[in-house]
C-alpha cells in the first residue's frame, strides 16, 4: 500500500531474487477513469475502494492470501492503509489483521465527510465551496458521498460479474 495526498496505489507483489513482481494492482486514479469515482482520490472511501478492487483482481488471479506492507510507514488505526486492507478483505482476500485497526463503516462510506459538508454549507457557504471545490468541479456534492461510494462499489462489482 502506497499513498500520497491526491492518489492511492495498492498492489499484490511477490518478492523474487531478480526483483519484485506485481501480480495485481489498483489505484484511486483508476477509480475515476474506469468506475465513475468523482470525489477525492486521497480519502478513506477511495482507499477502501482501491483495496476492494485489488482484492477482486487478486482473487481472479488465484491469489487468496496476502500480507500488508506499508513500507516505512506504520499502520495507524483508521488510516487510508487500513481502509484499503478492509476493502481487500471485504472482496474476499485473506490478510492477517486485528479487528480494531479499521476505520468504522461511517468513515469508510464517507458519511463523516457528508455530515461535515452539510454542516459547513449551512454555516459558511463560501468556505464550503472552497473546501469542497474539487468535489463540486467533479460533479459530486460531498453530501452525496455515501451514495456515490455505493454506486462506485456497485460498478466495480458489476465489472467482475458480482451483484
Amino acid at each position: 500500500v502506497r499513498g500520497a495526498n491526491k492518489n492511492y496505489q495498492v498492489q499484490a507483489i511477490v518478492a523474487e531474487p531478480q526483483g519484485d513482481r506485481v501480480l495485481a494492482s489498483a489505484s484511486t486514479m483508476e477509480l475515476s477513469k474506469k468506475y465513475g469515482w468523482k470525489a477525492s482520490r486521497g480519502n478513506i472511501p477511495s482507499a477502501y475502494l482501491a483495496g476492494y478492487l485489488l482484492g477482486l483482481r487478486a482473487l481472479c488471479k488465484g491469489i487468496e492470501e496476502a500480507v500488508l506492507d506499508t513500507g516505512l510507514k506504520r499502520l495507524i488505526k483508521g488510516s487510508r492503509a487500513s481502509a484499503a486492507m478492509k476493502g481487500a478483505l471485504d472482496a474476499g482476500l485473506k490478510v492477517p489483521h486485528g479487528e480494531n485497526v479499521f476505520p468504522d463503516e461511517e468513515r469508510i462510506r464517507g458519511i463523516h465527510i457528508a455530515r461535515y459538508a452539510d454542516s459547513l454549507q449551512k454555516m459558511n457557504p463560501e468556505l464550503y465551496k472552497k473546501t469542497f471545490s474539487s468535489y463540486l468541479a467533479g460533479g459530486v456534492r460531498p453530501e452525496e458521498l455515501p451514495r456515490h461510494f455505493e454506486a462506485t462499489k456497485a460498478e466495480i462489482d458489476k465489472s467482475f460479474g458480482r451483484g
